[in-house]
Parts: structure tokens; C-alpha cells; sequence
């Protein structure tokens, strides 16, 4: 099988269970959600770490999934939210399981542990908050995020490839292949997206909203794209993981949702429309 076919059958399959972990019911959707933790979360931690330090990294994942889980009972189940704060005791688990370590060459390790649930665990918890509205489990608008997301790849690509060899480079130093015409290819791409999302009524707020939530969207997402190029970069790895044949890892694939999600939905939430 060519890569093309490899990548685009692989792909296909990627979305399918995307969409069914969004619209058939929320237990499939937290399914998927703590799916897609546990393998980021791996993933960042092989890639900053390898090996060194597994049983704390674990402790962090189980905070970032027990947070989660606790978020999605808050809304699912109407658990009482002081309990949201449990996993504070697993993070400073974390902390005291840095005590055993032996040695203190790789103490910055602990800080990778740390940063593992700040960008990853805590944004993807944060999604409970766009899945559920009115109390009531509707992912559409969160699928509409992941839409915008694409588009905005999309875009990028096909116009960054079609009309952007040899034009200035967006960040050379971190990912030499973007360009500033891909960008805009991306942004253009991304609005018109919003604009097809609220003309089928995916969302359900005025047009202006629409386009200035895909304008945040895309450059969130373009910014969590970067910064995963960067620690890549930084730590000489190409790809984060192979779980997806032709598309390397989850947090190759997912990165620029974990920006490009909360910041969408803080804007939501400001406005007053979330």
C-alpha cells in the first residue's frame, strides 16, 4: 500500500471513531476523551523523558484522567463539584514520589511530569465544558471545533503546497515547511468553515461570532502546532509516536486542539454564548 493510500484509509478511520466518540452518547465520548489522554500524555513523556521515572508519569496520568472523569460526572451525573479537587493529591503524589528518585541529575524530569498535565490533561478535561451545554451531553460543538481544525490543516497544506514554494517562511527555525501563505490558506479555509457551520446550524450563535471564533481557532491552533514542533525540535524527534499509520502519534495529530479548544471556548464563555 502506498503512503498516500496508507495515510488516507488510516485517516478515514481516524475520523469514523471521532464521530462516534462525539455524537452517539457521552459514555463513548469519555471513553474517547481518556483514550486520547492516556496516549498524549505517553507520548509526551517518551518523547521528554524515555523511560526514566515511569511510576510518577503514570501518577500524572491517573491525576489527568480522575480530573476528567470528575468533570464528566459533575455534568453527567450531577456529581457535587468539591470533588473536582481530588486530583490535586495525586499531583502532589507526583511531587512526593520525586523524594525515592535516586540521584538529582534528572530532577528537571519532574517538571516535564508537571507540564504533561498543564498541557495536555487540563485542556482536554476543560472539553467536558463544550460537550455538555444547558446540562444536556451535545458534542456538535465541540465536533464543529475539531472541523475548524481541520479546514484550517487543510488549508494550510493545499494552499501552502499550491502557491507557497519559496515565499517567506512562517517559522523557519521550528517547522521549516509552513509558510505564511499556508497560513492565510489555513485562515481562509478555517472562516469558511464557520460560516458553512452556522449556515446547517451546527452553531447556533450569529455569523459575526462564527468568524471571529474560527479567527482564534485557527491561530490557536496553528500556535499548538508550533509548540509541539518546538519540543519535538528541541528533543531531535520527528514524530511523537506511530499509533496512526502515516500520521505518526495522538499528539502529532491533536496538538493544535490543545490550544485552539480552550481559547475557543473561553471566547464562547466571555460572550456569553457557551
Amino acid at each position: 500500500m502506498s503512503n498516500l493510500a496508507l495515510r488516507t484509509v488510516s485517516g478515514a478511520a481516524f475520523v469514523a471513531v471521532m464521530l462516534c466518540g462525539l455524537l452517539i452518547n457521552p459514555y463513548l465520548f469519555a471513553v474517547l476523551i481518556i483514550f486520547m489522554m492516556i496516549g498524549m500524555m505517553l507520548e509526551f513523556y517518551r518523547l521528554s523523558m524515555g523511560s526514566r521515572h515511569s511510576f510518577s508519569c503514570w501518577i500524572a496520568i491517573a491525576a489527568g484522567v480522575t480530573e476528567f472523569s470528575l468533570l464528566f460526572s459533575f455534568f453527567q451525573l450531577e456529581l457535587d463539584p468539591k470533588f473536582v479537587a481530588l486530583p490535586l493529591t495525586l499531583l502532589m503524589a507526583v511531587m512526593i514520589s520525586a523524594l525515592f528518585s535516586k540521584g538529582t541529575d534528572h530532577m528537571e524530569d519532574y517538571a516535564y511530569i508537571l507540564a504533561g498535565i498543564l498541557y495536555i490533561a487540563i485542556p482536554l478535561s476543560l472539553s467536558n465544558f463544550v460537550a455538555f451545554r444547558g446540562g444536556e451531553f451535545n458534542a456538535l460543538m465541540l465536533l464543529g471545533f475539531f472541523i475548524l481544525i481541520w479546514c484550517s490543516d487543510i488549508g494550510a497544506y493545499t494552499i501552502g503546497r499550491a502557491f507557497g514554494k519559496d515565499t517567506k517562511k512562517l517559522a523557519p527555525g521550528i517547522s521549516p515547511n509552513k509558510t505564511w501563505v499556508g497560513f492565510w490558506g489555513g485562515m481562509i479555509f478555517c472562516v469558511g468553515a464557520s460560516i458553512a457551520l452556522w449556515a446547517t446550524g451546527i452553531f447556533n450563535f450569529p455569523w459575526y461570532h462564527c468568524m471571529i471564533l474560527a479567527v482564534i481557532i485557527d491561530l490557536g491552533g496553528v500556535c499548538g502546532d508550533l509548540f509541539e514542533s518546538l519540543w519535538k525540535r528541541h528533543f531531535d524527534v520527528k514524530d511523537s509516536g506511530h499509533i496512526i499509520p502515516g500520521h505518526g502519534g495522538l499528539l502529532d495529530r491533536f496538538d493544535s486542539t490543545l490550544i485552539a479548544v480552550p481559547l475557543g471556548a473561553i471566547y464562547l464563555s466571555l460572550a456569553g454564548l457557551l
